[in-house]
């Protein structure tokens, strides 16, 4: 038997699902077939999905090549049309063991080459299928999936679906299996964190889900929570930033602008002094609490002085960790359909946002010299401060220990120790 090769693509939960199919496809008796699990955010990530594809076709010419994810989600037909492509499973189809059991017969007249349903219709989400992924230290677990919203540039919703929440006792019992194997940190994901609970009993808000979990397992060294809205931000969750020290002080924001009409214009639920708002008051709660966010450059109608306000929201923000995202336009949203920024000022525009995120971690970096940081070793001379800060140790750890010691320099991306 030749065990299938998988090629992840995009987000973590991209990735915690494909541990699910690999164990999917292992059950079903899966042989000798590739499995792309793609991702949609930009018009890139689908260009180079077709590349790897036709990469994995030449270096497995036998194989069975299968395409999942977002991007086969949103445009099945791109992919049905390659001859490099057997077959194309849906968002909720490759979640389903009976996917998989089809997938493993011989195509030819055994399983439809495209198995792709309304992602609409989905009323639940699979993460009770495997107990987290990740390294020796940190764990991820997928809590929520699919988004409620329909913010103007965003292909997503229509990859993923609507949002639906894991149960609280599900994620809590995940949790305890996963610190009674050792674990020292645990991450939770989804789409859109922080509509978590909307569509359970008694719609319960994250910050609950949170407060639960630390309660619940009390030997958890760590808890992380992924990407969040900030607008959505309850009061327990904030309660939780002011109280729990094993809740980590990082939280990574998508705030996509800092321009009050482009976020009118990409229909976000916040205006910017929101963003300056909330990440002032967790900073009080929380004096050691650092942030990432998603900002976007480009966005169409946007004029230099409207990309200055996402600039200068930078500082504003104090944010570290800069993701930033050159605009793309994605077929079937509205944004495509308004008036477009060159590309080469696009470019331009994300080049100084980079520059300026550097610049930050540059400044973060120095100020944690001689500092004591407790670190969970992710290698043995690498691990993250509780700030996520990637430390480089001079002498070798043990990975998956937390390790306390004094921050003696830095390079131009880490802390040394």
């Amino acid at each position: 038997m030749i065990t299938p090769v998988f090629s992840t693509m995009g987000c973590r939960l991209n990735a915690y699902e494909t541990e699910a199919m690999k164990e999917l496809a292992a059950d079903a008796g899966l042989d000798n077939a590739v499995v792309v699990n793609t991702c949609a955010v930009t018009a890139e990530a689908v260009r180079k999905a077709r590349q790897d594809i036709r990469k994995l076709r030449r270096a497995h010419p036998h194989a069975r090549l299968i395409v999942t994810g977002c991007a086969a989600q949103t445009e099945p037909e791109t992919f049905a049309r390659m001859p490099e492509v057997d077959a194309v499973i849906g968002n909720s189809e490759k979640m389903q063991a009976d996917t998989w059991h089809g997938l493993s017969a011989d195509f030819i007249g055994e399983t439809e080459a495209v198995q792709v349903d309304d992602i609409m219709s989905v009323k639940e989400t699979a993460g009770h299928l495997i107990d987290g992924f990740g390294t020796r230290s940190r764990a991820y677990v997928q809590v929520q999936n699919g988004c409620d919203h329909r913010c103007t540039f965003c292909i997503i919703p229509y990859g993923r679906g609507n949002s639906r929440s894991v149960p609280a006792g599900v994620v809590v019992d995940q949790i305890k299996r996963l610190v009674d194997r050792g674990y020292n940190e645990v991450v939770l994901t989804g789409v859109d964190l922080t509509s978590w609970g909307a569509d359970l009993p008694a719609g319960p808000k994250l910050g609950d889900l949170v407060m639960r979990i630390l309660r619940l397992v009390p030997d958890l060294p760590r808890l992380r929570i992924s990407s969040i809205d900030s607008i959505e931000v309850d009061e327990n969750l904030m309660a939780a930033i002011a109280t729990e020290p094993r809740l980590m002080p990082h939280l990574h924001l998508s705030l996509q602008h800092g321009d009050d009409m482009i976020l009118k214009r990409m229909k976000r639920r916040h205006l910017r002094e929101d963003a300056i708002r909330f990440t002032e008051e967790a900073r009080r709660l929380r004096p050691d609490m650092t942030f990432g966010a998603d900002i976007i450059a480009g966005f169409p109608t946007e004029t230099e002085a409207m990309f200055d306000n996402a600039l200068a929201l930078v500082a504003d923000c104090d944010l570290t960790w800069l993701h930033v995202f050159p605009y793309s336009a994605r077929k079937g949203t509205p944004a495509a359909r308004m008036p477009a920024v060159d590309g080469s000022l696009i470019k331009e525009r994300a080049a100084r946002l980079r520059a300026a995120g550097a610049a930050q971690v540059q400044r973060h970096l120095s100020d944690q010299i001689g500092k004591h940081h407790r670190i969970l070793m992710e290698s043995p001379t690498m691990g993250r401060t509780e700030q996520f800060c990637p430390v480089i140790f001079r002498d070798p750890q043990i990975e998956g220990r937390l390790v306390t010691t004094q921050i003696s320099g830095h390079t131009d991306e880490a802390l040394t120790a």
